[in-house]
């Protein structure tokens, strides 16, 4: 018996697609689990030795130079493979205009931060590295341009590197040494730092290996000037999503101690780790929407929707059941305050689940709609806002998870539901199967529940994950959902 394990209305999505769609995602889900195990480690080390009022202090400095590096990519993370998809020119002066434009508008965005510090770090900071710190944003931009570079070509092998392998192992192996060197302070800034330079290093060297330097290029300011024009729809919808998933935690930070701004960080990073399932298909889903696109062909477009929402639903939907139901032994290593946060967990997991299809809708929407897509965004940081706002300083982190699960979920509904209207195509992901295999897997997670801690954390997690895989395998994976695990043959 299947509960939908195909696509329903059968796709013209081409099987070259859905193969390369295939490779992107094994790729995907390598640097996920890469991700996590480096992840969990720093945050112990982070929760542990620090503390969270410098958890808190460190997360919030990074918010606000994250959000100086994505402005400064002026939408190209996606928008890059639109404009090398149509670029008469070189693919590499292509390229180079739009690390010149990153690098220019970061180190612009750097300079107003290192003139008003106290944006960055509110409760205050003399050191020489606090001043210093926002110069990082560079680095941070001129990442995510090159890798996006690297994705029209296909190369999605380069992403895992930098930003799953070598960015969150460093940030973990130098937490520890700068506690001892820079101090309780700065420590996590000086790990913040050294991982970020070590992930750019990881992305411009293959950027450059793969398009060659530029020959004949000039910087032209004009060129520049049209190619971020051109985008400043892209980056409105860019800082919107970003900015949704941020504004939770600046308002917390505003209207709450520094101890939980910590813990919710915590429990932010935790269930963040499910959004980076849908984040690693975007290289790879991007130049696919674009070709699909330029050729008019709609139904592939929808095709590829469907296919790549219900892969990272699955996989979430696996996440939030395992991470969810033992939520309280996942907080408590982290040090037993932060066990407070389990039911903040659980809410922003759910909210990773209610994002997903309204993410992966957006991924073509960029192309179609991009000035409604932005318009539904920004409709949606004012609605998260006004219910953030209205239950705060009642119920704190909880409230703060709340409206961005409201938030979200609207959202959502709302981008699915233009996109389904604008290609003529059914673009959901969701199938009956996910349902079907939640129901064993959850009851699974009561019983784990009445476990120790530790039996949690091992055999537990293991008996909700197997669970659910099982049946969701058994009941909705198709043939083609099938090529997510299945080893391309060497030629």
């Amino acid at each position: 018996m299947s509960a939908g394990p195909a696509d329903a209305q059968g796709s013209a999505v081409e099987p070259a697609d859905t193969a390369v769609l295939a490779r992107g995602g094994r790729a995907s889900f390598g640097g996920f689990v890469l991700r996590l195990l480096a992840r969990m480690p720093f945050l112990f080390i982070a929760g542990r030795l620090y503390g969270s009022s410098a958890v808190g202090r460190f997360g919030y400095a990074i918010l606000v130079v994250e959000l100086t590096a994505q402005l400064a990519t002026i939408g190209l993370r996606r928008g890059l493979a639109e404009e090398l998809a149509h670029a008469k020119a070189p693919h590499a002066s292509t390229v180079a205009d739009a690390l010149l434009l990153g690098v220019t508008l970061a180190a612009a965005g750097a300079g107003v931060l290192m003139a008003l510090p106290m944006l960055v770090f509110p409760s205050g900071g003399g050191s020489t590295l606090d001043r210093f710190f926002p110069l990082i944003a560079i680095a941070a931009a001129a990442s995510d341009i090159s890798l996006a570079a690297l994705a029209f070509r296909h190369n999605i092998a380069a992403q895992v590197r930098a930003r799953s392998v070598i960015e969150p192992w460093t940030l973990t192996l130098v937490a520890v040494p700068a506690f001892y060197l820079a101090g309780q302070a700065d420590g996590l800034l000086v790990a913040y730092v050294a991982s970020l330079l070590a992930a750019v290093t990881a992305s411009l060297v293959p950027c450059a290996r793969a398009f060659g330097l530029p020959r004949r290029w000039r910087p032209s300011i004009a060129r520049l000037v049209a190619l971020a024009r051109a985008n400043v729809p892209l980056a409105g919808a860019d800082i919107a999503e970003w900015g949704s998933r941020r504004l939770d935690f600046f308002l917390l930070g505003r209207f709450a101690s520094p101890e939980v701004t910590g813990i919710y960080f915590v429990a932010q990073n935790i269930a963040s780790l499910a959004a980076k399932l849908k984040n690693s298909f975007d290289p790879i889903l991007a130049p696919l929407l674009a070709t699909s696109l330029a050729r008019g062909d709609t139904a592939a477009v929808a095709g590829h929707v469907r296919q790549v929402a219900f892969w990272i639903l699955s996989a979430q939907f696996a996440v939030v059941l395992a991470l969810g139901l033992t939520a309280r032994a996942s907080m408590g290593l982290f040090g037993p305050v932060f066990a407070q946060g389990a039911a903040i967990l659980a809410v922003l997991l759910t909210v990773e689940l209610l994002a997903s299809q309204g993410a992966v809708a957006e991924a073509a929407l960029i192309y179609v709609r991009r000035k409604t897509n932005l318009a539904i965004a920004v409709a949606g940081l004012a609605l998260q806002a006004v219910v953030t706002l209205a239950f705060v300083r009642q119920y704190g982190g909880l409230a703060a998870a709340g409206g961005l699960a409201v938030a979200v979920f609207a959202v959502s509904i709302a981008k699915s539901w233009l996109l389904r209207h604008e290609v003529g195509h059914r673009v959901s992901g969701w199938r009956l199967a996910l349902g079907l295999a939640a129901v064993p897997a959850f009851a699974v997670g009561l019983g784990v529940q009445r476990l120790p801690e530790w039996a949690q954390l091992s055999a537990g997690l293991a008996a909700i994950l197997g669970t659910f895989g099982a049946l969701v395998w058994r009941l909705g994976f198709g043939p083609n959902d099938r090529l997510l695990f299945r080893r391309a043959r060497p030629r």
